[in-house]
């Protein structure tokens, strides 16, 4: 068995109606990584939009947070920028200015701590998008229809620093989805809907969780950068009962690889993009958030 437990459809949609039969406040507890994801997501747009449109200036006449997703700067002072952009930046020949470099030097440094894929969970906008199809497929009775290989995204980054550097140009950012929903929520430009609705549809009707999960090659880079992070899905195996609740809601089930997690005592791949959905659902809370040298200190204890 390679994931904690193994979960058919009704299985699922039984174990919906225990959280549904849950009081108010244990669901919202159950639920607390979710809401926070979402307050997050919108609260890093609406920091954009609101200097983009309603001059927020922090101190005077100084941007709060200009920019976008791929290059921005905190009031004035803190650039940050996309290691996975600049990188293919770079590879265009271009010459990159010291505070781009500096940028992601931060940017990077920040999701080596806390895990590189947080990104993809916590900031990405479109991560809200392919939520939207999960939820919706997990209660419709919509067959698969097709099967990627996950390894597919690093096919997809490797053919996307190529074209970088064959092209000239940076080829993921001229077509970014991320980019792109920026831009439709912060100026309105309209022409990246179509996009979007593209990726809702395949996740919904084709493949689950195929953007995020099979094909972005942003999460892709982020995998790799995961890989060193220090937060992590700490388990218990003292505890875990092996009910399967954790696989059935994660994005990437294949992490939670039980032999791999009784070795280590956490989930030990980049893949992980610390959603949250696993710590807040499981009945045993065998699954907790930590940091690795604190797990292993822990361990060795034992």
């Amino acid at each position: 068995m390679s994931a904690i437990g193994e979960y058919s459809r009704t299985d699922a949609l039984k174990s919906v109606d225990k959280v549904h039969a849950r009081s108010f406040a244990a669901r919202l507890w159950t639920w607390r990584y979710i809401m926070l994801r979402r307050l997050t997501q919108f609260g890093i747009l609406l920091l954009f939009f609101g200097t983009a449109h309603w001059a927020w200036h922090y101190p005077a006449k100084t941007p709060l947070l200009s920019g976008n997703l791929s290059a921005s700067e905190l009031i004035g002072l803190v650039p940050m920028a996309d290691p996975f952009a600049v990188l293919q930046i770079f590879l265009t020949g271009h010459v990159l200015q010291q505070k781009v470099l500096i940028g992601a030097a931060i940017v990077m440094a920040f999701y080596l701590l806390v895990g590189g894929r947080v990104f993809c969970a916590w900031v990405c906008p479109v991560n809200m998008v392919t939520d939207l199809s999960g939820w919706l497929r997990a209660r419709l009775p919509i067959p698969p229809m097709s099967h990627l290989s996950r390894n597919t995204r690093y096919f997809v980054l490797a053919a996307t620093l190529i074209l970088s550097a064959v092209t000239g140009l940076a080829a993921f950012e001229w077509v970014s989805p991320v980019g792109m929903m920026h831009r439709e929520i912060i100026f309105g430009l309209g022409a990246g809907g179509m996009a979007l609705a593209a990726i809702f549809l395949f996740d919904l009707l084709i493949l689950k969780n195929g953007w995020c999960g099979h094909l972005c090659p942003l999460g892709g880079f982020w995998s790799l950068v995961g890989r060193s992070a220090q937060l992590r899905v700490r388990f218990d195996k003292d505890t875990c009962t092996h009910c399967g609740e954790c696989a059935r809601v994660c994005p990437e089930p294949q992490v939670l690889n039980l032999k791999r997690l009784e070795e280590t005592g956490y989930v030990v791949s980049g893949e992980c993009s610390n959603c949250g959905r696993c710590t807040g659902l499981c009945p045993e809370g065998s699954l907790a958030f930590d940091f690795r040298p604190l797990i292993r200190a822990h361990a060795r204890r034992d």
